[in-house]
């Protein structure tokens, strides 16, 4: 469970997640990341830590993001299976024995979909659907009303976390792209149980631009595209040109080379913006830095490969 600023409510995630695990009589761990919270998130996991036996608390040395979060979660995790959900409670822990029913009876992943998005606001609920139909049109990646709420079989999270080594990541589109046999289960968003989402538009935009990025080459294309309907707006304004020639009028003018001048370094600058980012997607995926750094570590001792390569 990755957990920003989560201090008001860490502790009662903690004990509902592992009431429900017990009640189902499943032998488990909880690995909560705290993603550089600046309040007192990671306290409370050390408290959670000492009573609780099967609980580990992994600090990183400043806020990496979510995506970074789940990585280090999944290098930490030891069990057959492991499941990522949110801290908050919006994922209800109620359909984790549910997940390993499916799991158990052949999949190899169980993705949790949202089937209502009540508790979302409007703008949010606009803004999910932009996200989904971004990355559909342009990465190939059906995210809408996907969750980061999933089940893996350990043989999936060794190849998530040995086999796509790249820094920027999505989480929802590696699950999807690696296949195997998935299977899906509906829940309703609950409400937080406490604090407000630190989800931000800006966070929102830069997952949509590295799932695009990171998945397909299609913005590429559309420069291609792009350089065709410039050809064939030439050919019209030479034709043009020619006609009028040829009839003895006056040629277009100021206004018709002004248009021509702007919307050709309009499909210039948006090209090399297109360009741009991917070249900026390769220099941080060379110089090979690490993913997260660990500054503190409550819970049993862990496994050698936890903090991963580079580290």
């Amino acid at each position: 469970m990755p957990a920003h600023n989560e201090e008001s409510g860490i502790e009662v995630a903690i004990a509902t997640v592992r009431r429900i695990l017990s009640e189902a009589g499943l032998r488990n761990e909880i690995i909560v990341i705290d993603d550089g919270s600046r309040d007192g998130t990671f306290s409370r996991m050390e408290a959670a830590a000492r009573v609780m036996e099967d609980v580990v608390g992994i600090r990183l040395s400043r806020n990496f993001g979510k995506e970074a979060a789940i990585l280090a979660g999944l290098r930490a995790a030891r069990g057959d299976v492991v499941v990522t959900m949110d801290s908050d409670l919006q994922h209800p822990p109620v359909l984790i024995p549910q997940m390993v029913e499916a799991w158990r009876a052949g999949a190899m992943v169980v993705n949790a979909v949202k089937r209502e998005r009540k508790v979302d606001t409007v703008s949010h609920r606009v803004r999910a659907l932009a996200y989904g139909w971004l990355s559909k049109w342009l990465g190939g990646l059906d995210l809408r009303n996907s969750s980061d709420f999933k089940l893996l079989d350990r043989r999936v999270v060794e190849v998530v976390i040995d086999l796509l080594p790249e820094r920027h990541r999505l989480y929802r589109g590696l699950v999807q792209w690696v296949g195997f046999h998935q299977q899906e289960i509906l829940f309703d968003v609950d409400g937080r149980f406490s604090g407000e989402t630190k989800f931000s538009f800006r966070a929102l935009v830069a997952l949509a631009i590295t799932g695009v990025l990171s998945f397909t080459n299609t913005p590429l294309r559309i420069i291609t595209g792009l350089g065709v309907a410039t050809l064939l707006l030439s050919v019209g304004v030479i034709a043009d040109t020619l006609w009028s020639w040829h009839r003895g009028t006056a040629v277009s003018g100021f206004a018709t080379t002004i248009i021509v001048e702007l919307l050709l370094g309009s499909f210039i600058m948006i090209s090399l913006g297109i360009v741009g980012e991917y070249i900026a997607k390769m220099y941080d995926e060379i110089k090979r830095r690490p993913t997260y750094l660990v500054s503190a570590r409550v819970g049993p001792a862990p496994d050698r490969r936890e903090h991963g390569p580079g580290h």
